[in-house]
């Protein structure tokens, strides 16, 4: 249970600028740390999933270097091509912070779902896990989002774990076609309102119900995307807290 005794999410648009590729010289990327803090563990257990990137070495090797400077606990839990530990639910379960990668968000619920994972998720919830994820690690908690997980071309994904309501866009400001195509998509009812958020920027949730954005760069920021009048998107910007680094 977080030490506020609320359930957080935090949901991160992108990693961006030198937190793109790698551990950063000065510590942990201000948003990952943020993640971590959310839990209020001084010294928190952070389980890494990459299942969105089918469990690729080199993407947990970077999370493991990035997260080092913030003397948590750090463990993974892979699932190809086969669990890594006996049991998944008890190490999840266990866990301050779950933070789980980019890739492929179809293909990431799809293997949650058939080893009983999206269970075990919404349990580390609602018993005070922070979740938190980047990507397609951020568009899984909610009901959908925009995705590049069935080709080049964007398309909607409905099949979120609806922990959230709401979609979600990350990479608001980085891939020109995410603005567009997610506003055309909430528009004309494909998706429901959500929240968009640029690289550098993150929604956090917290006990369901959105309570900051947060970023770690002047200029990024996260978006409130509904419906309006006449079939048309409305785009309302969401002030965003600048975070220490």
């Amino acid at each position: 249970m977080a030490a506020d005794g609320r359930r957080h999410v935090l949901a991160i648009g992108g990693l961006g600028g030198p937190d793109r590729n790698g551990p950063r010289p000065d510590g942990a990327p201000p948003l990952l740390a943020h993640a971590a803090a959310l839990s209020g563990a001084p010294a928190p257990g952070i389980c890494l999933v990459n299942t969105a990137s089918a469990d690729d070495p080199a993407s947990y090797l970077r999370m493991y270097q990035m997260l080092w400077p913030l003397r948590g606990r750090v463990r993974h839990l892979a699932l190809f091509p086969m669990p890594n530990v006996a049991d998944p639910a008890d190490l999840l379960l266990s866990q301050d912070v779950i933070f789980v990668g980019g890739g492929s968000v179809a293909n990431l619920v799809a293997v949650w779902r058939a080893h009983g994972l999206d269970r075990v998720l919404a349990q580390a919830w609602r018993s005070g896990v922070v979740l938190a994820g980047v990507s397609a690690g951020a568009i899984c908690w909610f009901a959908g989002g925009t995705t590049d997980s069935f080709g080049p071309a964007l398309r909607p994904f409905t099949a979120g774990l609806g922990l959230l309501p709401g979609s979600y866009c990350p990479h608001y400001d980085s891939e020109p076609l995410r603005r567009p195509r997610f506003r055309a998509l909430v528009a004309d009812g494909t998706l429901p309102p959500g929240i968009a958020c640029d690289d550098g920027a993150a929604a956090h949730f917290a006990d369901g119900e959105l309570a900051e954005v947060v970023a770690d760069r002047p200029g990024a920021r996260g978006y409130r995307v509904g419906r309006a009048a006449g079939g048309q998107a409305a785009e309302t910007p969401l002030p965003a807290r600048l975070l220490q680094r």
